[in-house]
């Protein structure tokens, strides 16, 4: 996940955050904020405030044991207390605000007289100001009911209902809006000036005020989103602290770095010990820095042959004699273009391939189809798009791709014309990639060889596909946060969530698991084991246990997975072996002969034999992405060698060195198919700038 920030600048001068599934899991307490907030904290003075439901004697403790760190300003108790947390004292003066028509026993008498099952909180939950209790499951219409109670009894307080289950009462002026308003009335801090955060329908009154910015994390209650998803707020794409972290960023109160930090060391793990002792033992480091950035320069020599009018090829056409049916490289194709376009952004002040890449973007668009479909690929010597592969199969994941780098040169030139010229077509795009999940279940169904492995047999739920239409809904979002239309911009990055969430139940197999109350037979094979990685392939009648090596890559690269898990799943990789000789083969392990998986097809140019192509093949560009990966978790020095490797495999050359070959074997390396691919050079020109070598 790459976070910019908003093309706007904000004068944030107080932040107030909702504790709980916040800032912090409530039931393990967990959180990355306090080391990330201690690290990158800005050094203007911006007010951090604490806004809890608990009581002010929790949130106390919480900083005590270093859970959280040191806040300026306390809101406890739902709105009811504020708390001075340099001079150590309750501001009493928000006191006198409460008193007004609050009566308690009265509230405790109208409470005990309703007739619904309503329970009261623990003593610990209860103050002056504030009555907790549970009720599950209530509806609009029932918490209006009891808000009537409390009207016809001339008793103006105010009802709030939170997590399906929490009910809290309280004074009329008593919520966490009205207790924020009142301490910025007092510190002379404006409303747009301020940034809130929250999880559930008890944070929706600091989403109230006027001109407020908001972050809602991804885990919030569906009644959070209903309130503000026509409000001016950032929708996380993660969890709890990371989500907070994410919208800090976004924002520009903290750096981008901020958001990769990771804070477990597993550099003593034996897979990743065993990897740095053999980078170690085989070259000084001086002449891996010096080869890696030898290799920067070849890559843009490279990448400079693929420029056409028409935008990027996807080989050089000057190196590569067309032969039969290979005539079509010598095309901008969608899914080639668009992995171009991405990796070579940080070369945007270069005007040729500046301009290169927005042509490859217009081209694309100039000939979408009526009903939304982005072409495969368009013919360069006489401007004619094909709408489908190998065999007469669309391309699935052309669209996806072209969605997402449409996103990322925009968010990198800031080119809100181009955006603002397009969006209708994006949004089409869009329709007819939604179109193929024919069940709504949130997963796209795709045909057998319908995406970049068009010469190999996975079909329906893919899981590299399935990730592209996860990153697609958050880009699409946020070019329309981009645009100013918030809510259109919600419902995506909403949805991207259930697509997440999908994902990790369908692809991530464990025993532990809760199945559906249905069990399908892909079900019940689903639960005979568990992975350390994300599976191939799902269908309705089975499942391929399979590595996807990219798309477990790009699962943690754009945030559909956490830390934790890609590190397990870098463990597997390294375990089996994925990236020797050289990083990286597509998929582990290879189909061969014989394998339910086989198709006969394979044997068609020997293209798909066993370590070879789509079948196991090592692919320089995949290998790009895989040394992100690795940054990404916090492994640079492993990262670095990573890179070495892939300067390695592309030095290696068919006729000459630094071809930047398609593909190579997968047990010897030797270097295969066509050469100066656009992809190969571009990705490892962006895995180089990640890693801030160049």
């Amino acid at each position: 996940m790459d976070v910019k920030k908003s093309n706007k600048q904000h004068d944030i001068k107080l932040l107030s955050f909702d504790v709980d599934n916040t800032l912090l899991e409530f039931h393990t307490l967990k959180t990355n904020f306090t080391t990330i907030w201690n690290t990158y904290k800005p050094d203007s003075e911006v007010l951090l405030t604490y806004n809890s439901g608990r009581l002010i004697d929790d949130v106390l403790n919480l900083i005590k044991k270093g859970v959280l760190p040191e806040p300026h300003y306390i809101i406890a108790g739902v709105g009811t207390l504020i708390y001075d947390y340099k001079n150590k004292s309750i501001v009493k003066e928000f006191n006198d605000v409460l008193d007004e028509g609050w009566d308690l026993e009265a509230v405790e008498e109208l409470i005990s007289n309703i007739n619904y099952p309503i329970s009261e909180q623990p003593t610990k939950f209860q103050h002056a100001y504030k009555r907790s209790y549970y009720l599950h499951d209530a509806g609009p219409e029932l918490i209006d009911n009891i808000e009537e109670v409390f009207a016809s009894a001339k008793m103006h307080v105010n009802v709030v209902y939170s997590g399906e289950k929490f009910l809290d009462i309280l004074p009329k002026w008593a919520n966490k809006g009205n207790a924020l308003q009142w301490l910025l009335n007092k510190l002379d801090v404006e409303s747009h000036s301020t940034l809130v955060a929250g999880d559930s329908g008890n944070d929706c009154a600091m989403f109230d005020m006027e001109d407020v910015k908001g972050i809602v994390v991804a885990n919030a209650h569906e009644e959070l989103y209903k309130y503000t998803k026509h409000r001016q707020v950032y929708h996380s794409e993660s969890d709890y602290s990371n989500g907070i972290i994410e919208g800090l960023v976004y924002y520009g109160i903290l750096p981008e770095d901020a958001i990769n930090t990771n804070n477990e060391d597993h550099s003593d793990d034996f897979f990743i010990k065993k990897e740095l002792n053999n980078a170690a033992a085989h070259e000084d480091e001086d002449e891996k820095i010096a080869l890696i950035r030898e290799g920067y320069d070849k890559a843009i020599e490279a990448l400079r042959k693929n420029i056409t009018p028409l935008g990027f090829s996807a080989c050089s056409m000057k190196d590569n004699v067309p032969n039969g049916t290979d005539e079509n490289y010598h095309s901008v194709w969608a899914r080639d273009g668009a992995i171009t376009v991405i990796g070579s952004l940080p070369l945007l002040h270069d005007k040729e391939i500046h301009k290169c890449q927005r042509q490859t973007l217009l081209t694309l668009m100039e000939h979408i189809s009526r009903s939304g479909q982005i072409p495969s690929n368009v013919r360069i010597k006489d401007n004619v798009p094909d709408y489908s592969g190998v065999g007469g199969i669309c391309s699935i994941d052309s669209g996806l791709w072209v969605v997402i780098a449409f996103f990322e040169y925009v968010n990198v030139t800031k080119d809100i014309a181009f955006l603002r010229d397009h969006v209708s077509d994006i949004k089409e795009t869009m329709r007819w990639l939604g179109a193929h999940d024919g069940n709504n279940d949130a997963l796209l169904e795709i045909p057998e060889a319908g995406d970049w492995t068009d010469l190999f047999g996975r079909s329906y739920n893919i899981l590299y596909d399935e990730i592209l239409w996860y990153r697609a809904n958050v880009c699409f979002g946020r070019m329309l946060e981009m645009l100013g239309d918030y809510e259109q911009a919600g419902e995506y990055i909403r949805w991207s969530q259930v697509i997440k969430k999908e994902i990790l139940q369908n692809f991530w197999p464990s025993t532990q698991q809760k199945l559906f109350q249905s069990f399908s037979f892909a079900e019940r094979q689903f639960s005979l084991g568990d992975t350390t990685y994300l599976i191939a392939q799902v269908t309705p009648f089975d499942f391929s246990w399979r590595c996807d090596i990219l798309g477990n890559v790009l699962a943690f690269l754009h945030g559909t997975i956490d830390a934790d898990k890609a590190h397990q799943t870098l463990r597997f990789m390294l375990g089996v072996g994925v990236n020797e000789p050289f990083p990286v083969a597509n998929v582990y392990p290879v189909v061969s002969p014989g394998d339910p998986d086989w198709r006969p097809y394979y044997t068609v140019n020997l293209l798909n034999l066993p370590n070879h192509y789509h079948n196991g093949g090592i692919w320089p560009f995949v290998g790009g992405f895989w040394v992100k990966f690795i940054n990404k978790l916090g492994l640079k020095e492993m990262a670095i060698a990573e890179l070495h490797k892939l300067a390695l495999i592309n030095k290696e050359g068919v006729n000459e060195a630094w071809e930047f070959t398609e593909w190579a074997h997968g047990i010897t390396g030797k270097p295969m198919g066509k050469s100066y691919q656009a992809w190969s050079a571009a990705q490892y020109i962006s895995a180089c700038h990640d890693l801030k070598i160049i």
